[in-house]
């Protein structure tokens, strides 16, 4: 019996300290496809997807069930001229909880419009990330876009929590940049595909001359949105610091991509404070 306890205990502790990441939903929306295309191919891509992202060992940090990062991915495809090929766009939303309160504050809000992908019904969602590109480019584009977004989510969620909290997720997603898939139809992973997309997010995150970025998430939520339970006045100061910093900020690089990521979803927000 006392045996059968301790394993017991292992098992609840260890199912504990490698607790997942995310607490994700993914919803595909295929109203564009080809009536001619069984429609349970994308129920059976969309319950992959939430598999992949939710059953996924991100990182080595501890997350407890409330822990979990909070975050929606909605994928809107059509055909193209190819079997089992498809383009279409990503609404990705991730939020944090605010300490001392039931809100969840915005950590991210944008849409990615460089989607292509393959898929072939109950494909086997494979991301290796030492061998990103896999075998077949449009296959491992679905998981290299979704690995992405997924460092990119707990980067930004580390980054809200410490000072560079969100470094090691930004890099990991530097590493699927480095090595993402390639194709006549696959954009989003290089400078020249864009001025706002995957690559110049990430560039912007790890760029030394944009380094007040970090302390402008840190000290909007951290000194912010945290602290406005114990000190409204002192939270709501800060906030409007963050404000001014990121004004100040733009004035000197103007239309840099992390600029509109940081408002995105924060109008409200801001306005309510």
């Amino acid at each position: 019996m006392n045996k059968l306890i301790i394993s017991l205990f292992f098992l609840i502790s260890t199912s504990v300290t490698n607790a997942q990441e995310l607490k994700a939903r993914v919803t595909v929306n295929s109203s564009r496809v080809s009536s001619s295309v069984n429609k349970s191919v994308f129920l059976n891509l969309q319950n992959s997807l939430n598999n992949f992202l939710n059953n996924r060992k991100w990182t080595t940090d501890k997350y407890e069930a409330n822990e979990k990062v909070e975050c929606n991915f909605m994928l809107n495809i059509e055909s193209t001229d190819e079997l089992n090929v498809y383009n279409g766009s990503l609404v990705i939303q991730a939020a944090r909880p605010v300490f001392n309160s039931s809100y969840l504050s915005p950590l991210l809000n944008f849409k990615d419009d460089n989607i292509h992908f393959k898929y072939v019904d109950f494909q086997q969602l494979d991301f290796n990330e030492n061998r990103v590109s896999g075998s077949d480019p449009g296959a491992s584009n679905l998981t290299a876009i979704f690995a992405y977004y997924a460092y990119v989510i707990l980067g930004f969620d580390g980054a809200s929590f410490s000072l560079h909290g969100g470094d090691f997720c930004f890099q990991k997603a530097q590493n699927i940049i480095n090595g993402a898939p390639e194709g006549k139809d696959i954009s989003g992973w290089k400078a020249f595909d864009g001025i706002r997309n995957r690559y110049w997010l990430i560039e912007n995150m790890q760029n030394s001359r944009y380094a007040v970025i970090h302390n402008i998430y840190f000290n909007y939520y951290r000194k912010g949105m945290d602290q406005l339970f114990e000190d409204e006045k002192k939270a709501a100061t800060e906030m409007l610091n963050v404000v001014d910093q990121m004004d100040a900020f733009n004035n000197e690089n103007p239309n840099t991509m992390i600029n509109q990521v940081f408002f995105q979803g924060k109008t409200t927000e801001l306005i309510k404070v």
